[in-house]
């Protein structure tokens, strides 16, 4: 969600400015792990943390930025035989199980939070009004 803001300056010009909305730009840990690619003939998995260093590939370098002519280190082959295997640092069947649950497991952490502690403060609340029954 996009918020259009509208400034005006001392000539009396406007300026228009587009800013997002800070839980748009939130995402969870599985969104920013990177995905790893497995070579199907020989098992040569490729990490974008570690790059390639006898290709002279950075560490960070995503698959998809990965040159064409970028082949398996280990056995040869193009980067057509490699898989998606996800990452490396996020639980397995993570993505599967977003779907279960009471819908919190899509939630970003700060969406979390505010369940959480809000949770807490209402049944503080709730606990504090059993005084008022007397």
């Amino acid at each position: 969600m996009r918020k259009r803001v509208v400034i005006m300056d001392q000539d009396q010009s406007e300026q228009t400015v587009e800013t997002l909305n800070p839980a748009a730009q939130e995402q969870t840990l599985a969104d920013l792990a990177p995905a790893r690619y497995e070579c199907a003939p020989c098992g040569y998995v490729y990490e974008p943390d570690q790059g390639d260093s006898s290709a002279d590939i950075p560490p960070g370098t995503a698959f998809e930025d990965l040159p064409i002519s970028w082949r398996c280190p280990v056995c040869g082959v193009g980067k057509s035989q490699f898989q998606n295997i996800g990452a490396g640092n996020v639980p397995s069947g993570f993505q599967e199980n977003l779907n279960y649950g009471l819908g919190v497991n899509t939630l970003t952490p700060n969406q979390k939070n505010l369940l959480i502690f809000g949770g807490l403060a209402l049944a503080v609340l709730f606990f504090l009004s059993l005084y008022g029954l007397n």
